[in-house]
């Protein structure tokens, strides 16, 4: 009786440490799926690839190269690609298999199946950038930056972009009728907003002008020009809208899609789950 009643009275695993355990299971998940690893990772360095193959120009009276500007860019659609395109074809999935209805019957939190979820999203993204970073310097000559300042500005336009994609994408992921629809609910404005966003258009002042103000409304469009911002030199900056990076303006816009996101998300994933 005793025995029975200690191990009743056993306190459960913290939402964190189930997050984390949630995590190591997503990441294994993830990598099974070899379909799914190799469109996430190769999309953007394809993409990348054809630009910087296609636009071999130097920028006039700098030494940097177009391959430059799109390695610094395309870091951001690969954040993207990790975050929104992959937990919105997540979620849609999860959704479809039962995995959602089989989670309410266990004493996993949602807290803790969101954090392994972001869990997931980050690393793949980190993971996203790395190869990037690494075709774009081994290619095109894209620098690294040694001032630590660029990597603390590559840090938390990083960290802002990862958290307000994923947001976006569990809203999106809970739109969606069914996970075969999410790819294309999901892909349409994933490759609209990289051109009006300044990512596959060079730069970005060549847009007309109400595609430039409709892409600011985004973040994508704002990680871009952060990520430039960290990897090519204070020159360039005449080809931004503003003439300038913006740091205090990226980060505002990034924190308010975090903070709008989160509420976006979490009005459609709990009406989603009413449903059904």
């Amino acid at each position: 009786m005793s025995s029975a009643g200690s191990t009743s009275n056993t306190p459960l695993p913290s939402p964190t440490r189930i997050g984390l355990s949630r995590g190591g299971l997503e990441l294994r998940q993830f990598f099974r799926e070899k379909d799914a690893v190799v469109f996430t990772f190769s999309l953007p360095v394809v993409m990348l690839v054809l630009l910087a193959s296609i636009y071999r120009d130097t920028v006039p009276g700098t030494d940097v190269g177009a391959g430059q500007i799109f390695a610094a860019s395309m870091i951001a659609a690969g954040v993207m690609s990790a975050t929104f395109v992959g937990l919105g074809n997540g979620i849609a999935q999860d959704r479809d298999d039962g995995t959602l209805k089989r989670l309410h019957g266990t004493p996993t939190p949602l807290t803790s199946y969101f954090l392994g979820k972001v869990l997931l999203v980050l690393l793949v993204g980190l993971a996203e950038v790395v190869l990037l970073l690494a075709v774009g310097r081994g290619f095109f000559g894209l620098a690294l930056p040694t001032e630590p300042g660029r990597w603390l500005t590559f840090g938390w336009v990083f960290l802002l972009g990862v958290v307000s994609c994923a947001l976006l994408g569990i809203a999106i992921g809970s739109l969606a009728r069914s996970a075969k629809s999410a790819s294309a609910i999901i892909m349409l404005p994933f490759i609209g907003l990289q051109f009006i966003s300044g990512v596959l258009v060079n730069p970005i002042t060549n847009l007309p002008s109400p595609l430039v103000e409709l892409g600011s409304v985004f973040p994508l469009k704002w990680m871009a020009q952060g990520f430039r911002s960290v990897f090519l030199p204070d020159e360039m900056t005449f080809q931004e809208v503003a003439g300038s990076w913006e740091p205090g303006r990226t980060a505002l816009v990034l924190a308010a899609w975090c903070a709008g996101g989160l509420v976006l998300c979490l009005l459609t994933f709990r009406r989603r789950t009413r449903r059904g």
